[in-house]
């Protein structure tokens, strides 16, 4: 956080200065909502959740360095009083933004959105603007109005790069995060099917997402998917100059797609001369490399568009594919490889949708190749009045895919086993499970070396619970086969 203090703070808010503080407390870390994550210098923002009262930890947040807090009760711990935290929040980030750029003009700041991939496009992003300087890009899906204040807030004098996820539930929501923190780049990955129960449709999605090249200015740069019709129509929606990116069109190419038996992306990245950055630096036309470690041809198109913003960003080509040689995506349980025991596990569980289902579901089957498939299904939920026909449509994908076992659990699923039990070709490869913990033991049983196991849903229908004590299982009990005795009693 540039560093202020509670003087500014109160006066920016409309606060009070209460619990004994003078104004001259002074704010030079972060803003933290976790009493936990505090450190010396944080402002805590005394945050009243769904599950805990932040005011409740006050003492514990001063005593772990936070010299002031946001509250909106009086508690006796020094503080600026407003009436609504996640409003100041917002409040003091704007005027973070601000000033950071007025005090550093080169500070850049990229936003991202789109139906699916946002969180993973981001971290790319912030794997190789890292090459160029500092980048703040934290882990995880901070993209609400709670979060994207927190991250805005994280801004220091040094700081080059300012990542920004934007996430929306309805038309207006993006528009609001863009007037806390206007972007000058607007990266837009797809529309889909996403949340269509509370979009209402399609159209309607593309009108939310689109809200994000709306906020550029004319010295911003818009940067859009040229293999998506709806994010491509966008561009009537930009006040600033657009670069289009994609594998079959687009001003950046990605040629020479292709999967390694691991179903590990590559392809080549192609730039044509006559390109130029945010800042009108030529960029460096060419052919290059691009072999990052992650799982599904899907991936490509979000390594594609973080390297095109990349470059506009002013990013020199040759460093930015480097940078993304062998990586990988830094918030966990988005096409997440974890291997145990012999068997490979897929966590993709902290969020779905008919599309994203759709693509892990491909990248499964291309490893059936050499191993047995098992695709573990949860429910897609905010998919409104197409709910049933969709999860019905993915338990027939996964039939036709020939996945070796299907398990589908929890009752919002159940279209998914009844789709794939229809389609013909199943015996008993389709099983239905009432719970996650019967999911855990049914695996735990059934689970062998040279698997490959998927595990998908929405991150509220609780299959992110089933990675960790699988993999435990798995690793536990090959370390008590590899310590048994040859020839002992079994």
């Amino acid at each position: 956080m540039l560093q202020t203090t509670a003087r500014d703070i109160a006066a920016l808010t409309g606060g009070a200065l209460v619990g004994g503080a003078t104004g001259d407390e002074t704010v030079s870390g972060v803003a933290r909502i976790d009493s936990r994550e505090v450190g010396d210098g944080d402002l805590f923002a005394a945050f009243l959740g769904e599950h805990a009262d932040g005011h409740d930890f006050l003492a514990a947040a001063r005593a772990a360095g936070a010299p002031l807090a946001l509250v909106t009760e009086d508690r006796g711990v020094p503080a600026v009083q407003v009436p609504d935290v996640r409003e100041a929040l917002s409040v003091l980030a704007t005027a973070q933004l601000d000033r950071g750029r007025r005090e550093n003009p080169g500070l850049v700041v990229l936003a991202v959105t789109g139906s699916a991939g946002k969180t993973g496009t981001k971290d790319l992003l912030g794997t190789v603007l890292a090459t160029a300087g500092p980048v703040i890009a934290p882990a995880g899906s901070l993209n609400n109005e709670l979060g994207l204040p927190l991250t805005v807030l994280g801004l220091t004098d040094a700081t080059r790069f300012l990542v920004l996820e934007m996430g929306a539930r309805g038309v207006g929501h993006i528009a609001q995060l863009t007037a806390i923190a206007r972007p000058d780049i607007s990266l837009v990955l797809n529309v889909g099917s996403a949340h269509l129960g509370e979009f209402g449709g399609i159209e309607a999605t593309a009108r939310a997402k689109g809200e994000l090249v709306e906020a550029l200015a004319a010295d911003g740069r818009a940067l859009l998917n040229a293999e998506d019709r709806l994010v491509l129509g966008m561009a009537e929606r930009s006040a600033a100059p657009v670069l289009t990116w994609g594998f079959s069109a687009g001003d950046v190419r990605g040629t020479e797609l292709s999967l390694d038996e691991r179903a590990r992306v590559s392809f080549t990245l192609e730039v044509p001369e006559g390109l130029a950055s945010l800042h009108g630096a030529p960029i460096a036309p060419g052919r290059y490399a691009v072999r990052p470690d992650l799982l599904g041809e899907h991936q490509a198109a979000n390594v594609l568009a973080a390297l095109a913003a990349a470059l506009v960003a002013g990013v020199d080509p040759a460093a930015a594919t480097a940078a993304l040689d062998g990586a990988r995506i830094a918030s966990g349980q988005r096409m997440q490889v974890l291997e145990a025991g012999g068997a490979l596990v897929i966590d993709d569980a902290y969020n779905a949708n008919p599309d994203s289902m759709r693509q892990a579901l491909k990248t499964l089957a291309h490893l059936g190749r050499g191993h047995r498939t098992i695709a573990v299904l949860g429910e897609m939920l905010e998919l409104g009045e197409d709910t049933v026909r969709l999860h019905d449509e993915i338990g027939r994908l996964a039939v036709r895919l020939n996945i070796s076992q299907l398990y589908v659990v929890g009752d919002g699923a159940a279209p998914i086993h009844h789709g794939a039990s229809l389609e013909g070709s199943f015996g008993g490869e389709s099983e239905y499970l009432d719970t996650v913990e019967e999911a855990i033991a049914v695996l735990e049983r059934t689970v062998r070396p040279g698997d490959a196991v998927l595990l998908k849903s929405s991150r509220d229908a609780g299959l992110r619970r089933i990675a960790g004590p699988l993999i435990e299982h798995l690793a536990e009990r090959r370390e008590t086969e590899d310590t048994t005795p040859t020839g002992a009693d079994q």
